[in-house]
């Protein structure tokens, strides 16, 4: 039988949580802290599977909130371009002229989904992106479109486009490991909701992309994801497969979640157009859980437009997922920005920022909107990511308590054991101060949001990344320019993750570098028509990386 606690012990505890209390304070708590113990004993005693939720539920939407209203559905450019002789042009081109050439007769989907095949057979080996493909499905179900378009029916725009999902979305007989060695050899019996809608309109599954174990950066227990541009560095994370198969051309889409940094920051590192969505506005249902307050789950393309055209599939509310918020969706790709008003923070391009940041922002200027300088209410923003902890630490409860954890490849102080142990320390109270921090920050971005349409910034725009993300903002990151640069640190947001640190004077490669763009809840249409024309202003979306040759 454990010793009952005492003094001294409380003494020692008081270190670990930032206070101090006196010995009178001490004695009278030992009269308490035992039956709090008990209670926490006697709730873990309780099954709690991965599937189930909070009773709590974070909603973005502040008092007098009004969702934006749904203008045009959906609205694309006109494509009318001819299929091309050479087989890297057709892999590498958009959604939209892929839908325009299977929907004219001139593509089958099967031809593609072959290309694709042939492709990641070639390319995977190195860039280690598909962590499962599955071949006989996906020409099965090209099959299925091809004999749809012969009859006259179309299921939309991404009828028969092959593309790629991230592993942590359940698929009903095929591996979802979420990265992680525990969980390798996991098979569900069901579908997850994106899964469905993905099927439902006429997408064609090539495969499980890759992720960093439980969705954290980009080592996952088949190894490293490789970036294209770069193969001896990670792809970051923690939808890395997504971001590198797309970018090299080994699928036309992805699928991606981000809770953060995990779709932006490898569309950052491999040069692709990652979508954020608004917190909500995806379902989750039958998606592997990290933080319920937090997930969210988006496209990641090679192109602004086709982030809407999957958008528009994944869109819709759904009673199985507790955080989902039904809200409808429009987006014209024909609109113009004249008379935007395009917000920036003026600290964000200071000493920091690079030439590639100036240049889109000089681009934006020549948009025909209005640029203006806000501000954002300094409060410790930071602070927030104990919220992701605490909540990763609840939902993978059971590995850290059955010391399952210690089967993850990555140990060290950044990896998720390490994280999701000292979470344990959190004070519920100081949890409780965070969430009403929460309410604060989502206060302070309504503010800097208020009179202008979107924000333009780099990706690590002072404290947006942590404040969007738990605010729940959509942000888009689109590839803005490339530089020279030797191989990063592997791993989490750039860096953080095991692996020895590069030689400077080491050879130097041409990689990509993006601008991110945020916009208002649920007004995902303006954002993208804003990435629309910086796109086209920037020049650069349409570059390749090289085949990545064993």
């Amino acid at each position: 039988m454990a010793e009952p606690i005492n003094q001294d012990d409380i003494a020692a505890a008081e270190r670990v949580m930032g206070v101090t209390y006196t010995q009178a304070e001490r004695a009278q708590s030992l009269e308490t802290l035992e039956a709090q113990i008990l209670a926490a004993k006697a709730r873990r005693a309780v099954p709690l599977t991965h599937a189930t939720p909070m009773a709590s539920r974070f909603d973005p939407r502040l008092p007098g909130f009004v969702m934006p209203v749904s203008r045009s559905g959906l609205r694309l450019s006109t494509r009318n371009a001819p299929l091309p002789d050479d087989e890297t042009a057709i892999a590498f081109a958009p959604v939209t002229d892929l839908a325009h050439w299977i929907a004219t007769g001139q593509l089958t989907a099967r031809r593609l989904t072959e290309l694709y095949l042939a492709r990641i057979a070639a390319q995977n080996p190195v860039l280690n992106c598909f962590a499962t493909v599955t071949p006989e499905r996906a020409l099965a179900e090209a099959d299925a479109m091809d004999s749809l378009t012969c009859a006259g029916v179309s299921l939309g725009p991404l009828h028969g486009i092959p593309y790629g999902l991230k592993d942590l979305f359940d698929t009903r007989g095929i591996v979802t490991g979420w990265g992680a060695e525990p969980y390798r050899d996991r098979v569900p019996e069901s579908d997850a909701a994106v899964t469905r809608r993905m099927r439902e309109a006429g997408a064609v599954l090539l495969g499980k992309t890759t992720l960093g174990a439980l969705a954290y950066g980009d080592l996952w227990y088949g190894g490293r994801t490789r970036n294209p541009w770069n193969p001896q560095e990670g792809a970051s994370g923690s939808s890395a497969g997504s971001a590198s198969a797309t970018a090299a051309g080994l699928c036309a889409f992805a699928i991606g979640t981000e809770t953060l940094g995990s779709i932006t920051s490898p569309s950052d590192r491999c040069g692709t157009t990652g979508l954020r969505p608004t917190f909500g506005r995806v379902s989750r249902a039958g998606a592997m859980t990290l933080c319920w307050s937090l997930d969210k789950v988006g496209p990641i393309c090679r192109s602004v437009e086709d982030t809407g055209i999957v958008l528009a599939a994944l869109n819709g509310g759904d009673g199985a997922d507790r955080g989902s918020i039904d809200a409808a969706f429009a987006f014209d790709a024909t609109a113009s920005v004249e008379g935007m008003v395009l917000g920036y923070l003026p600290e964000a391009f200071g000493d920091g920022a690079t030439a590639i940041d100036h240049a889109a922002l000089e681009a934006a200027r020549g948009l025909g909107m209005e640029l203006r300088a806000v501000t954002l209410e300094d409060l410790p923003y930071a602070s927030l990511i104990n919220i992701l902890y605490a909540e990763a630490a609840a939902a993978f409860e059971e590995l850290t308590l059955s010391d399952r954890d210690d089967a993850l490849c990555w140990q060290d102080a950044a990896a998720w054991p390490n994280k999701m142990r000292t979470a344990r320390f959190l004070s519920a109270v100081d949890h409780v101060q965070l969430d009403r921090l929460r309410y604060r920050v989502c206060e302070a971005l309504e503010s800097m949001m208020t009179g202008i349409d979107v924000l333009i910034g780099p990706f690590r725009t002072g404290p947006m990344l942590v404040a969007s993300n738990f605010t729940g903002h959509p942000c888009l990151h689109l590839r803005a320019g490339f530089h020279e640069q030797p191989t990063r640190m592997p791993g989490v947001l750039g860096a953080g993750a095991p692996g020895a640190a590069p030689d400077a004077a080491e050879e130097t490669f041409r990689v990509p570098q993006g601008i991110s763009l945020w916009g208002p809840l649920f007004d995902e249409g303006r954002l993208l028509s804003v990435g629309m024309a910086l796109e086209a202003a920037l020049g650069v979306a349409d570059q390749r990386p090289p085949p990545a040759a064993p």
